[in-house]
């Protein structure tokens, strides 16, 4: 990788692992002058004493971590770290090793994520780099500074935790972003969850863009099936989305009450369901789920749990079961997490709290199962582990958005938006490549009749 006049890397080529059919693409590189306003941590690299000292230690930790994982990575003085035993293994480039240090020593992981969108390092393939974190995490900082985790990991604030006061903040933070943003990588669904795909093992690095909405629906359809919606089935959903989950279960000739608390949401997810004829069919509310009255013969959500918040899940699956009708049934899609990495994070501050998903949270199974039993009336019945597909998801979410980088980059969203958003795509692809993620189709029976 060469260095360009001004100081920053050339534009980065990113081939996706998984797609070996794949075209390049151009990874946007940050502005010169970066607006310190928009980008607060982006546009200053930590300086002072405590950032310096606390620079050398990050860079010490980091160094010593990457010589013993199978991964390169190149300085500009020709040095080059890792562990290589002879099998082509994935490249990262630091361009600018002094600010890359001081960024990881003054926000740990949230300096990781923050230097790749400041241009001090890059990668041929982000995907393969951070999948080989993600597969080392537990290991990569030495035990002794695990056991003072409390001491340097910065705790989620308290005005992003969500209660029914700060819970429309966090969400608007994320969807109400624009849905034109959204509709420029998702396909005409719009639907912003892992896929269900035919396909399984290998054959999946070989799905396209032509399969995904209908691996899409085929997931909705299952979620549907196992919530028994069909004719005159009264349903909840708790996380409308943009609405296709609605459309889909009026019709099967149900009648549907979702809630969301993206306004960017709610107006989309109206005007499909108005266009498709199934307004009488379908109400679309911006509400808490904890207000939601009623009964229902049916509750499903997908992927909204993770907005809950740990403290709130017993609350989530109480209010559930408060409106489940007798011999009811519930179906949710919950990206999950082994849950010894959940009593290690659940309380951590991240890069994704940062600047993805403020006040989230990702459970584990058993963390469900143990909630569940212990505080509702409900119970696991079934689950379905399907996070190789949310990995190829991803990577076609990856594939369009950058693709389309002249389309977004007309939409207000610059090089650094940019970078964040490939950022995010990236480490949550290598989350489920590595094991470290996974999603689930989970199924639960209310109370007896």
């Amino acid at each position: 990788m060469t260095m360009t006049d001004a100081g920053r890397p050339a534009a980065a080529q990113c081939l996706p692992s998984a797609a070996p059919s794949a075209v390049p693409y151009t990874v946007p590189q940050p502005p010169n002058d970066v607006d310190a306003e928009a980008w607060p941590g982006i546009a200053a690299v930590p300086s002072g004493l405590k950032a310096a000292v606390a620079g050398r230690v990050a860079d010490a930790v980091f160094k010593a971590a990457v010589r013993r994982l199978p991964l390169e990575v190149r300085y500009p003085d020709g040095t080059v770290l890792g562990k290589s035993s002879g099998h082509p293994v994935p490249v990262m480039t630091v361009n600018r090793p002094e600010a890359f240090a001081a960024r990881l020593g003054d926000g740990g992981l949230i300096g990781l994520g923050e230097s790749y969108m400041a241009g001090d390092w890059d990668a041929a393939d982000l995907t393969a780099v951070l999948e080989v974190f993600a597969g080392s995490v537990g290991t990569l900082v030495p035990e002794w500074m695990q056991k003072l985790r409390a001491l340097y990991v910065p705790r989620q604030p308290r005005k992003e935790r969500n209660t029914e006061q700060n819970t429309r903040s966090n969400i608007a933070r994320h969807y109400d972003l624009s849905n034109d943003l959204f509709a420029s990588f998702l396909d005409e669904t719009m639907t912003y969850s892992s896929a269900l795909f035919p396909e399984s093992g290998n054959a999946l690095g070989s799905v396209g863009w032509a399969d995904l909405a209908g691996a899409q629906r085929a997931k909705i359809d299952r979620l549907l099936d196992k919530a028994g919606v069909g004719r005159g089935t009264r349903v909840l959903e708790i996380g409308t989305g943009w609405g296709e989950l609605a459309l889909r279960a009026a019709a099967r000739g149900a009648t549907v009450y979702s809630v969301t608390l993206s306004s960017e949401q709610q107006e989309l997810a109206r005007r499909r369901v108005a266009e498709a004829g199934y307004a009488a069919a379908v109400t679309i509310e911006l509400k808490d789920y904890r207000a939601v009255e009623g009964e229902y013969d049916a509750v499903v959500s997908v992927e909204m749990i993770e907005a809950v918040g740990f403290e709130y899940w017993a609350t989530y699956f109480q209010t559930i079961e408060r409106v489940l009708a007798p011999g009811g049934k519930v179906a949710i899609q919950a990206i999950t997490m082994g849950h010894d990495r959940l009593l290690a994070t659940r309380s951590s501050y991240t890069w994704v709290h940062k600047y993805i998903f403020p006040g989230g949270v990702i459970p584990s199974v058993r963390a469900i199962e143990d909630i569940t039993a212990q505080q509702t009336g409900l119970r696991v019945r079934e689950r379905l582990a399907m996070g190789e597909h949310y990995a190829q998801t991803l990577r076609l979410w990856e594939e369009r958005f950058m693709g389309r980088a002249d389309e977004v980059r007309g939409q207000g969203f610059d090089g650094i938006f940019q970078r964040m958003w490939l950022f995010y795509l990236c480490y949550s692809r290598a989350g489920f490549q590595s094991g470290y993620l996974d999603v689930q189709q989970i199924v639960l029976d209310g109370r007896a009749a």
